[in-house]
């Protein structure tokens, strides 16, 4: 059965320019790519067909992680079937297209690459009537066998909150598992596409941690879209209500004049704050910056430590 989009719903984001840009401060100042390793990924990641988020989102540590040899992949394409205000990746409609060879090429980037811990995030695709969490699977078992030793971390969509997808993506049985909040529940609809909210989130998070309790759960928050400490600190206690176990914040960026506009650039000092905050709650781990975004290498270390250890 082929899965209808909402008739008022488009996959265009026809933005009008809002508010005048906030400048720069000192801290957001962003190194250039060590051209030698970032190149070298770039021509990798083309040869095999894949698609990373830290290109496609613009994320600002790009050149930090390619040039130590480290990506986020993005599976299931390049195109999302909704279109959230503030997010870079291109909208559409994918018609149900998935490559057959990801699950490959992405063995052999690793290998390539040698990575020793990786992180597979996607596109939402609404179009697949599991989101494509069949195909997620595929792409973890083909990892596993060919790495064993390899630590894989998910950050997944909501699914369309279909707890069977989501139960056939932890029967993979990732690391980790995340899925990210984006923002505080007053500012949801403002932010993100009509069909993704709060409670939906939430309850990704929930499940995910009642059907595999040893599989960790990670969510993360942009901040500067104008949300108050007090939502900030509520959002914290929601998560750990649920039993997350890693919480991210990192500034929003806004990628072009006709996204959401930064309403404030968060100072480091208030981040420290945030994280200390995070630990008093109970988060097994924090990772907070004006940098920071929800795969981030500090993150990933900690991880590989506590994962190794059970293991």
């Amino acid at each position: 059965m082929r899965i209808q989009f909402p008739q008022n719903v488009k996959f265009t984001q026809k933005l009008t320019k809002e508010h005048k840009s906030l400048p720069k401060p000192a801290w957001m100042k962003i190194r250039p790519p060590i051209k030698a390793n970032y190149e070298d990924i770039q021509k990798t990641l083309a040869q095999h067909n894949l698609n990373t988020v830290c290109a496609e989102a613009h994320c600002p540590n790009i050149s930090e992680c390619w040039s130590e040899g480290t990506a986020t992949f993005m599976i299931l394409g390049d195109t999302c079937t909704r279109a959230c205000r503030f997010c870079m990746v291109k909208s559409g409609n994918p018609h149900q297209k998935i490559d057959p060879k990801e699950p490959e090429n992405l063995v052999k980037a690793v290998e390539i690459m040698k990575l020793k811990y990786v992180v597979i995030t996607c596109v939402t695709r609404d179009d697949l009537q599991d989101g494509g969490a069949e195909h997620y699977a595929n792409c973890i078992s083909a990892l596993k066998k060919a790495h064993p030793k390899l630590i894989i971390e998910l950050l997944i969509s909501d699914l369309n909150g279909n707890m069977q997808s989501l139960q056939t993506i932890l029967k993979a049985k990732p690391d980790v598992l995340g899925h990210n909040l984006e923002t505080v529940e007053r500012l949801q609809s403002e932010v993100r596409d009509p069909r993704a909210n709060y409670q939906k989130s939430l309850k990704i998070l929930k499940e995910s941690k009642r059907l595999a309790p040893k599989i960790y759960t990670k969510t993360s928050l942009m901040l500067g879209l104008g949300e108050t400490e007090d939502e900030i600190i509520q959002t914290m206690k929601d998560a750990r209500a649920i039993s997350a176990d890693i919480i991210t914040f990192g500034q929003y960026l806004r990628p072009s004049p006709f996204h959401y506009p930064i309403k404030e650039f968060v100072t480091p000092e208030k981040f420290n704050y945030y994280e200390k905050l995070a630990k008093k709650q109970g988060f097994l781990y924090c990772a907070s910056g004006p940098l920071v975004r929800s795969s981030y290498r500090a993150g990933e270390h900690f991880m590989k430590n506590i994962i190794n250890a059970t293991r």
